[in-house]
């Protein structure tokens, strides 16, 4: 009788806890909507009352960031800052400025060129390399960079899940199912995600079009800006090879990538000094660094931990396996823009990792091969981001660019790009998925 007293006060008090978490959580994301100045503030906030009212263990705070994801950005905007000082993203703009016909076709270029190489980098490390080249372009051509880098950011997003080394959810996937990096593109005779992501890739360029559709003037050739140093765009190409290289190594410490960006930042630093002969400079490399971005992920990472550890997660999974019953369609349906949903306020890093578990088990039930569903979760998840500007830490990284430059993003700014660019790569992406991996 005590004890189950005891257990009716303990499931009492976990369902208000949850009560209390989400109206946090949902109170969070709207004043980060409203209030986009201090947005880090308001993370860092509501993660102070998560720990304070006992919903994320004070012992779980430094568990609950996400170092890796820090550790890349903190060293990939220093490397990217000593990029910056050679001119290179100039040149960089210069040359691709010689290869289009107009504007729009100059910001396609660009977003599809960050695309590119997302499937093989971190989004965050891709929207930071890039980025400098976007904003080299947008001031030859007098135009506001918000649309270029809001562009860059949506592409980066969609590419992350085209390979295993893309993004932390296709590592997620990767290491759950077995999957190796040649999985992502032919498996059990079959085209894999990465064609899916492809084709979605290139389902919002006519979206595009009709977006930048004024930007008809012609590009008049301004010459091409020389380089002085061309050791940082080393720095840079060794940080992409790098990281492809290390998601080969099995069981590697869960840092590896961030302790290589820091790493990378840290030659380019000493060269720097010795180069110059002068330790005086290095300071204003390190302020380069963007650290309210970071101070805002780091907010993120633990609210999104809070609602996880109280099961709110767990919750947001069942409602899939309640509402799709055993209608296989009905269900791929469901987590595919289920997850596009959630994954617009949510990370989707502790998102997608839940729902794995749960996925198998529903084709345990049904006796089919996970990866039609696998495949679903992974295109709505890394797709949803692309709807809000928070839905993701490679749009914050784009917004908090903009920011140091002297821009405001304002989220219909966002949501003119973001939202089409979304809906047509997901759905171009879902039919893909069904047509070569539903049960015959």
């Amino acid at each position: 009788m005590w004890l189950s007293k005891n257990k009716l006060i303990g499931v009492y008090l976990l369902e208000n806890m949850k009560i209390i978490a989400l109206v946090i959580f949902i109170a969070t994301y709207v004043a980060m909507l409203l209030f986009q100045k201090v947005r880090a503030y308001i993370a860092l906030g509501a993660a102070a009352l998560f720990i304070i009212i006992g919903i994320l263990p004070i012992g779980q705070v430094l568990n609950a960031i996400d170092w890796n994801i820090i550790m890349m950005l903190a060293g990939t905007m220093g490397t990217v800052a000593l990029f910056i000082e050679t001119r290179m993203p100039a040149r960089l703009a210069d040359l691709m400025l010689s290869k289009v016909p107009d504007v729009r076709w100059a910001i396609i270029s660009l977003a599809l060129f960050a695309g590119v190489i997302s499937a093989f980098v971190d989004n965050v490390a891709t929207v930071l390399m890039v980025a400098p080249v976007g904003l080299a372009i947008s001031k030859k051509l007098d135009i506001s960079p918000i649309s270029v880098l809001i562009s860059i950011a949506v592409s980066s997003n969609l590419q992350g899940a085209a390979t295993l080394v893309g993004d932390t959810t296709s590592i997620l996937l990767g290491s759950y199912a077995k999957m190796d990096f040649l999985d992502f593109f032919f498996m059990k005779g079959k085209p894999g995600i990465f064609w899916a992501v492809e084709l979605g890739a290139l389902a919002p360029v006519p979206v595009l079009l009709y977006i930048f559709r004024k930007g008809k003037e012609p590009i008049e050739d301004g010459g091409i800006t020389e380089v002085q140093d061309l050791f940082p765009s080393y720095l840079l190409i060794g940080t992409v090879v790098l990281l492809i290289l290390a998601s080969f190594i099995k069981n590697k410490p869960s840092v590896t990538n961030g302790i290589i960006c820091l790493a990378i930042f840290v030659i380019g630093l000493i060269r720097t000094a010795i180069v110059k002969k002068s330790f005086g400079s290095l300071k204003e490399f390190i302020k380069e660094i963007d650290y309210s971005t970071l101070m805002l992920l780091a907010g993120l990472f633990m609210v999104i931990s809070g609602i996880t550890e109280v099961g709110l997660i767990d919750d947001i999974s069942s409602l899939f396996v309640k509402f799709g019953g055993d209608n296989l369609f009905l269900l791929y349906t469901l987590i595919v823009f289920g997850s596009v949903f959630f994954s617009a306020f949510i990370d989707n890093i502790p998102y997608v990792a839940t729902m794995l578990p749960v996925i198998t088990g529903i084709s345990t039930l049904m006796s089919i091969e996970p990866y039609l569903l696998y495949f679903g979760l992974l295109t709505g998840a890394t797709l949803g981001g692309n709807i809000t500007p928070i839905g993701a830490s490679a749009n914050i990284a784009a917004i908090g660019i903009l920011r140091k430059e002297g821009y405001t993003v304002k989220n219909k700014d966002f949501f003119k790009i973001g939202l089409p660019f979304t809906l047509s790569a997901v759905l171009t992406g879902y039919i893909y998925i069904w047509l070569f991996w539903k049960p015959v």
